[in-house]
């Protein structure tokens, strides 16, 4: 059976830097002969959890909100290896990411979450050359803690500086750590 690897870009722009990371992560997953599956959440309607507990209360079933999530929660409990991608803005993840990763909410149940065992991975660009300058490392622990909670695995994270839209290709370093990255989480190891 073929391995699939969500990858969940949590940019606005579709041709900046997140982007160009998320094209080196799915190439690399390719390679490894498993499928990626990219989800641009800037184009997405996605809601921000009310709070209602309606998911819980129910035993588990999906949120009640009625937006795009719904097409990305049979692929959280699909995939083998989830990626979240996003610029650094204001210290972390981007808002577009936050708010999908948020939702995830609605996964938890009585019979556990369907994101517990997986392989997870974390796509960064920031402007600040520093990580701790330019909040980089507030995303990273962020993940780090929620892969703890969900009883994953972080498999990795490629991350670095670049300002301009684009820039980032020319970090050869930071590309080829996302295509690794994703060759990694494709083979599964």
């Amino acid at each position: 059976m073929t391995r699939t690897v969500l990858i969940l870009n949590g940019s606005p722009r579709q041709k900046g830097n997140t982007a160009a990371l998320v094209e080196q992560a799915a190439a690399g997953v390719r390679s490894s002969g498993a499928q990626a599956e990219v989800f641009f959440l800037q184009d997405m309607n996605i809601q921000p959890c009310n709070a209602c507990d309606a998911c819980q209360e129910n035993g588990g079933n999906p949120c009640i909100l009625e937006d795009d999530m719904h097409s990305i929660y049979p692929w959280l409990r699909k995939a083998d290896a989830i990626v979240v991608a996003s610029p650094v803005y204001w210290f972390t993840l981007s808002a577009q990411a936050k708010l999908c990763i948020d939702r995830w909410y609605a996964l938890e149940s009585p019979q556990g979450n369907p994101l517990k065992g997986k392989q997870f991975g974390l796509l960064l660009a920031y402007g600040d050359s520093d990580p701790f300058a330019s909040g980089g490392i507030n995303a990273i622990r962020t993940f780090q803690d929620m892969t703890r909670y969900l009883k994953a695995e972080l498999v990795g994270v490629a991350h670095g500086s670049a300002s301009e839209a684009g820039e980032i290709r020319n970090r050869t370093d930071v590309m080829e750590a996302a295509y690794r990255l994703g060759e990694k989480l494709g083979k599964g190891s």
